[in-house]
């Protein structure tokens, strides 16, 4: 079949990298994709949301299957566009739908969707303007640290951990008052902190039946030793030395089974990934938040770990048999480490051109995936804050961060930086 990729990150060429494998896949196509994913497919200049020009191409390219990479297009109704078009409902769009995507696209709907289905999560509660003095009392009256949060996208900056009541009031007002994130912050979430160990499970789902496609520990902060501002994700591990099989059964079971069951019930239409991002407290696992895509440095270390043919386990999902799938990993541990621009999460420089020795991956145990770059001529330039993922295989987390390491150190472009640390609470 043909298939329509949509993203242009690291999560999308390790993706395209895994679908191309598949004897399902005749022809990809990546929109509007990087330098890394025009090895495995052919890269369309769309916009992720121009839902004209994408439908365009699919009718111009013949395609079957159409798999979203980022949360925008589902949060804003891919799925419903296609199957609005008697043209395009036949094809297989992986994604949920606009109203299923709240899992994400609304903390606030995502937190009473937890609560109506009896999920654990954080105790919370919302506010608008309309209600800015009940917040303001609310947060003066709540145990420090306290989380706020943007109800809507944020491009991962919407969540904050204020450590004094004065820092939350000032952040609530930033958000709501003074609108720092627009439409997505006129409602704010404020919730209890949880001290714990964070971790991401990943599902593939048809919204009755789901299989578990596999679990990380990602690492957020730009600093060695977890310090200073959070980012989009400076690497990965997998699997999760403590995410062992009573673990994984009290999530399956008080997590991904009432979830699933929870879409069900609500006839919320959803074929596609759920992230689970979940905190163990004391062994015992809550839900953080909902994803309704893939993660991003998560994807990189989760899907070089599956050997089963990921377009299959797509097919599946949308032909009813996905209960049937024989799920099954590389039992080795994976490492993903990111290179990214100097300055990120701040200001950044673009357009750097990155050297990548020819011979860089002859060793099997290590794949790059490009995240932020793209292609002028023959040149390969930064195109993003982060910029490059390594991902390796090895007998214990420390031996695949190392492996990592090492061909990191032989990539090289203007500031580039990266974390040494990355798993260094699992060493053996």
């Amino acid at each position: 079949m043909n298939i329509l990729l949509l993203g242009s990150g690291g999560r999308e060429h390790a993706l395209a990298w895994k679908m191309a494998q598949s004897y399902h896949c005749d022809q990809l196509y990546i929109a509007p994709g990087n330098a890394g994913t025009a090895a495995f497919g052919t890269n369309l200049p769309l916009s992720v949301t121009d839902f004209g020009a994408i439908a365009d191409a699919c009718i111009q390219y013949k395609i079957n299957m159409l798999v979203v990479g980022p949360e925008e297009p589902l949060v804003k109704g891919i799925y419903d566009f296609f199957q609005s078009r008697p043209d395009l409902k036949r094809i297989i769009v992986v994604g949920p739908s606009a109203e299923a995507a709240q899992l994400e696209g609304s903390k606030n709907f995502s937190k009473q969707f937890m609560q109506r289905h009896k999920i654990p999560t954080a105790s919370y509660a919302a506010f608008t303007a309309e209600t800015l003095a009940e917040g303001r009392e609310y947060i003066s009256r709540h145990s420090l640290p306290v989380v706020l949060k943007a109800d809507g996208l944020a491009a991962g900056k919407g969540v904050v951990i204020a450590n004094s009541t004065e820092e939350a009031l000032q952040v609530f007002d930033e958000m709501i008052v003074n609108k720092q994130f627009g439409a997505s912050s006129e409602k704010v979430v404020i919730e209890q902190f949880l001290s714990g160990i964070e971790v991401s499970v990943f599902v593939l789902t048809n919204g009755s039946d789901y299989q578990i496609i596999g679990h990380a520990k990602d690492y957020k902060r730009i600093g060695e030793g977890d310090t200073g501002p959070n980012t989009g994700g400076m690497g990965c591990v997998s699997p999760v030395p403590f995410m062992d099989e009573a673990f994984m059964h009290k999530v399956e079971e008080r997590i991904i089974r009432p979830t699933v069951e929870g879409l069900a019930s609500e006839n919320l239409t959803y074929y596609g990934f759920i992230f689970f991002g979940l905190i163990s407290v004391d062994g015992e696992p809550y839900v953080i938040e909902y994803n309704c895509r893939m993660g991003d440095p998560e994807t990189e270390v989760v899907i070089p770990r599956l050997r089963t043919d990921l377009v299959a386990l797509f097919a599946a999902m949308d032909n009813g048999t996905l209960q049937d799938a024989n799920i099954s990993f590389d039992e080795r541990a994976a490492a993903t480490v990111m290179a990214v621009s100097g300055g990120y999460p701040g200001n950044y420089a673009k357009d750097k051109p990155i050297n990548i020795p020819a011979d860089l991956l002859q060793n099997q145990d290590s794949l790059l995936f490009h995240a932020g770059t793209r292609r002028e001529g023959d040149q390969v330039l930064t195109n993003g804050g982060r910029v490059l993922a390594v991902t390796s295989f090895g007998d214990t987390i420390g031996d695949a961060v190392e492996k990592s390491r090492n061909v990191l150190k032989r990539i090289s472009f203007e500031d580039m930086y990266y974390r040494n640390d990355i798993g260094f609470e699992f060493p053996c």
